[in-house]
């Protein structure tokens, strides 16, 4: 798939099959995550390929994490929300959690950091998306939690960007319009 077409039909793939995905294909697209540009060469970036039990103990501290913001007792709702948090990990077969462990240099700015670590997300989704595989980035709040940089080793100036789930698709993705470049573009002269 040339990179034109890639980018354009590139689509986030929530629904995936249990199905193995072979380890050289995940390498490929860690490979392809270190080509992205990062100033000063730092490397930011960190990677947790999570696969088997590994997802189930991520779902563990999901639902610790959710369970610490809920009042006691636990209400019938609450305890459906926990089990939500603990399956979440199992909806694909390998997850990538994608850290950010900005540089002690004092001349490194730490946006370039987080912005070289998106770089090399995007990397990774395009070479899936070539392979043949489904992907989603996920985020949110839960990204930032102690527990999840304790969980995953991070030092306390280091934060996971999110968990890309990875599969064979399980869905048609919806055609999305793409807004017109020239909205967003000023030329200046």
């Amino acid at each position: 798939m040339d990179l034109k077409k890639a980018i354009e039909t590139r689509r986030s793939i929530g629904v995936v099959k249990q199905d193995p995905v072979p380890r050289h294909l995940i390498e490929e697209a860690l490979e392809a995550a270190t080509y992205a540009p990062n100033h000063h060469r730092t490397e930011p970036w960190r990677f947790f390929v999570l696969e088997g039990d590994a997802r189930k103990r991520l779902g563990d501290v999901l639902a610790e994490i959710a369970q610490s913001e809920m009042p006691e007792p636990l209400s019938a709702a609450d305890q459906i929300k926990l089990t939500r948090q603990k399956e979440n990990p199992l909806r694909a077969p390998v997850i990538i959690a994608v850290a950010v462990e900005p540089s002690d240099d004092k001349k490194v700015i730490v946006q370039e950091e987080y912005a070289a670590v998106d770089a090399a997300v995007q990397n990774m989704l395009l070479t899936l998306h070539a392979a043949g595989l489904g992907a989603v980035w996920r985020t949110g709040p839960v990204c930032y939690h102690d527990k999840v940089k304790s969980f995953f080793g991070l030092s306390t100036k280091g934060d996971m960007i999110g968990f890309i789930y990875i599969g064979y698709p399980n869905m048609e993705p919806k055609d999305k319009p793409k807004c017109d470049f020239k909205k967003y573009t000023q030329w200046l002269s």
